[in-house]
C-alpha cells in the first residue's frame, strides 16, 4: 500500500515542543537526578538534623566518622532505618524560623521596587541581522549511541521512561517486602485487623508520622529469607528448568528484530502448565506428602525476601552479559549504567540454550501466580476450620484458568512488547522474579487471613463476569494469531479483512545491509474497534478479581493489583503506539485513521 499522508495542523506534542526553546525536559530525564529529586526533600530535613545540635547531643563525635555510621547500619538495618526516619522526621518547622524567612523573603522583594534600573537602548543599532549557514558536514562512523539505537528494536527505552512508574521501579523492591508483611499471620498478630481499615491506618499515621515511618520500616525489613523458602523457590526453578529442557513442542518464531535476528522457541507452554500442576498436587500432601498443599503461603515472605536479593544480582549479571557476551545483535549500551542495569542491555539473552526472558516471564513468573492462588484457597481453608471461602475461590480458580490460557497463547506472549521491545533487565527479569507474585497475587493472599463473607451467589457471578474477560481475551489474541499466520486470507467475523500492509526496514548491523519487510495490521474485527481491545478484557479479568476480595468488607488494599495493572496497560498502549510509529511511518498513521481508539472504542 502506498500512502500520501495529508498535512496537518500542529499536534499538541508539537505545539508543546515550539514552546521549549529546542528541549523538552529538564533533569528529570536523567533517572539519577530524577532519583535524587524524589529523595531530596527528606534528604534536605535529614542533612539539616546533621548539622543540627541535636544531631552531636544524640550522637556525638557520629556526623565526623561516616564509616562507622555505615558500620552499623550494615549491622543492624533496622534498627539504623528507624532512626534515619526519626532523624528527619523530627526536623519540623517553627514560629522563629518562619518569622526569619518572611521577613527575608519580604526584603527580597522590596529591593527591585526600591532600586532604579536604567534602561538604555540604542537605536543606531536597532537592525535586526539574519546570518545563513551552509555546511557541509563530513561522512563519519556511526557513534556509540548510534549504534545502540540500532539494536532498540524501534525503541530506546522502556517504563522508566513514564516518571511514575520509574517512581514505583525505585520503590518496588520495599513495597514488594510490605506487601508480603502485610498478607502475613504477623500482621495479623502484631496489628488486628488494620490491614483491612486503610484510612484507620492512614490517620494513625498523619497524627504520629514519626512512629508510623518507624513501623513502616521495620514491618518491611521484618521480612527476611529463610532455608524453607530458598529450599522450596530452589526446588520450584529446578522442576521449571527439567520441564523446560525435557517437554516436546514444535519449533515456531517470534518477529524479525530491526537487526534482522528471528527468535526461535519449543511451543510447550500448555504441556509445561499440565505437567507442572499434577507435580505440584503429587509432590503435596494429597500425594507423595512431600510438602503442604499451603506452601506458597507458608514460605512466601521468606521467598519474596530471597527473591528480592537473588533478582537484583541477576539482573546485575545480565545487565554484564548483554555488554560483552551478547547471544544476538540486539543489544548495546545507552551510555547510562543506570539505565542499562533497569532496562536492560540485550533484547534475546540464552544462556545453555535456554531463553532467559521466556523462562523467568513465563516458566517461573506466570507458573507461580498460577498455582499460589491454589495453594492461599487451601491454607484458607484450614485456618478457617474447613470453610471453603467461595470468593477466593472462584478468584483463585478464575486466574488459574487464565493462566492455562496464557499458556495456550504463550506464543502469541513471544510476540508481544514484553518480548519484542523490552529488553531483560530490572525493570522486566526483577518484574517477574518478584513483583508478579507480590502483587499479581496480592488480592488473592490477602484474603487468607481476611476471609470475604461473600455468598456462593455472588461470588460466582463475579466468577462468570472474570471468565468472560478471559475468554473474550483469548478469542481477541487468537484472532489476530490466525490473521497474521494466513496472511490476511481467513475472514473475520464473517467478512473479507481490512488492514493495512506496512512496509519497514531491518540492517544487519555486521554487514550493515538494509532490507526491506513487510507486516499486515489488522484494522477488522476486535482489532477494528480499538488497537488494544484485547486490554480492556484483560482489565474485565482483573477488576473482577479484585472484587472477589469484597473491598466493602476488606478495603482498598486488594484493589492495589488492578490499579496497577491498568495504569501499566494504559502506558504499554502509549509505547507500542511510539514504537509502531517509528517502525511503520506514514502506514501506521493511516492505520491509526482505520483504529482511531487505543483501549476502549469511543472512549479511549
Amino acid at each position: 500500500m502506498t500512502t500520501h499522508p495529508e498535512k496537518k495542523s500542529p499536534s499538541t506534542k508539537e505545539k508543546y515542543s515550539e514552546g521549549t526553546n529546542f528541549v523538552e525536559s529538564g533533569i528529570e530525564a536523567n533517572t539519577a537526578l530524577f532519583t535524587l529529586i524524589i529523595l531530596a526533600p527528606f534528604l534536605s530535613l535529614l542533612f539539616a538534623f546533621l548539622t543540627s545540635p541535636e544531631m552531636e547531643s544524640q550522637y556525638p563525635g557520629m556526623a565526623t566518622s561516616p564509616v562507622t555510621m555505615a558500620t552499623h547500619c550494615w549491622r543492624d538495618m533496622k534498627t539504623c532505618g528507624s532512626n534515619v526516619w526519626d532523624a528527619g522526621v523530627s526536623v519540623t518547622p517553627n514560629g522563629e524560623a518562619m518569622r526569619f524567612i518572611g521577613g527575608f523573603t519580604g526584603v527580597a522583594l522590596l529591593l527591585p521596587l526600591a532600586v532604579k534600573v536604567k534602561s538604555i537602548t540604542n537605536n543606531n543599532h536597532n537592525q535586526q541581522v539574519t546570518v545563513t549557514m551552509t555546511t557541509h558536514p563530513e561522512e563519519k562512523p556511526p557513534s556509540s549511541k548510534e549504534k545502540y539505537s540500532e539494536g532498540t528494536n524501534f525503541v530506546e527505552a522502556g517504563i522508566e521512561a513514564n516518571t511514575a512508574l520509574f517512581t514505583l521501579i525505585i520503590l518496588a523492591p520495599f513495597l514488594s517486602l510490605l506487601f508480603a508483611f502485610l498478607t502475613s499471620p504477623e500482621m495479623e498478630s502484631q496489628y488486628p485487623g488494620m490491614a483491612t481499615s486503610p484510612f484507620t491506618m492512614a490517620t494513625h499515621c498523619w497524627r504520629d508520622m514519626k512512629s508510623c515511618g518507624s513501623n513502616v520500616w521495620n514491618a518491611g525489613v521484618s521480612v527476611t529469607p529463610n532455608g524453607e523458602a530458598m529450599r522450596f523457590i530452589g526446588g520450584f526453578t529446578g522442576v521449571a528448568l527439567l520441564l523446560e529442557r525435557m517437554l516436546p513442542g514444535s519449533i515456531e518464531y517470534g518477529p524479525e528484530t530491526a537487526t534482522g535476528h528471528i527468535p526461535a522457541y519449543v511451543d510447550n507452554g500448555l504441556r509445561h502448565c499440565i505437567v507442572f500442576t499434577l507435580l505440584f498436587i503429587t509432590g503435596s500432601n494429597f500425594g507423595a506428602n512431600f510438602y503442604d498443599f499451603g506452601i506458597f503461603y507458608d514460605t512466601f515472605t521468606g521467598s519474596v525476601a530471597f527473591l528480592n536479593i537473588f533478582g537484583m544480582i541477576f539482573c546485575a549479571g545480565l545487565t554484564m552479559k548483554g555488554l560483552y557476551y551478547p547471544s544476538t545483535q540486539d543489544c548495546g549500551s545507552s551510555g547510562s549504567i543506570f539505565k542499562d542495569y533497569l532496562w536492560g542491555t540485550e533484547l534475546y539473552p540464552r544462556i545453555f540454550g535456554i531463553d532467559l526472558k521466556r523462562f523467568v516471564n513465563c516458566r517461573f513468573s506466570m507458573t507461580y501466580w498460577q498455582l499460589a492462588g491454589l495453594s492461599y484457597c487451601y491454607r484458607s481453608y484450614t485456618l478457617h476450620d474447613n470453610t471453603i471461602d467461595w470468593g477466593l475461590f472462584f478468584s483463585a480458580l478464575s486466574q488459574y484458568l487464565y493462566l492455562v490460557k496464557f499458556f495456550l497463547w504463550e506464543m502469541g506472549y513471544m510476540r508481544s512488547i514484553d518480548i519484542i521491545v523490552d529488553r531483560a533487565g530490572f525493570e522486566i527479569q526483577w518484574g517477574c522474579l518478584v513483583w508478579v507474585p507480590s502483587v499479581y497475587s496480592l488480592h488473592t493472599r490477602f484474603c487468607v487471613q481476611n476471609p470475604t463473607h461473600l455468598s456462593f451467589s455472588t461470588a460466582f457471578a463475579l466468577f462468570l463476569l472474570s471468565m468472560a474477560g478471559v475468554v473474550l481475551n483469548y478469542l481477541a489474541d487468537r484472532e489476530r494469531d490466525i490473521f497474521r499466520a494466513t496472511s490476511g486470507k481467513t475472514p473475520v467475523w464473517g467478512k473479507p479483512p481490512k488492514y493495512i500492509t506496512a512496509e519497514y526496514e531491518t540492517t544487519d548491523r555486521t554487514t550493515g545491509i538494509t532490507s526491506t519487510k513487510k507486516s499486515l495490521l489488522l484494522a477488522s474485527g476486535f482489532w477494528g474497534m480499538a488497537r488494544h481491545f484485547q486490554y480492556f478484557f484483560e482489565l474485565t479479568a482483573a477488576w473482577s478479581w479484585c472484587a472477589l476480595a469484597n473491598p466493602v468488607v476488606n478495603g482498598v488494599l486488594p484493589l492495589f493489583y488492578a490499579c496497577f495493572l491498568t495504569y501499566l496497560l494504559i502506558d504499554r498502549a502509549e509505547r507500542d503506539s511510539k514504537k509502531c510509529h517509528a517502525k511503520y511511518g506514514v502506514y501506521y498513521e493511516e492505520y491509526c485513521k482505520l483504529v482511531p481508539y487505543k483501549i476502549v472504542p469511543g472512549l479511549y
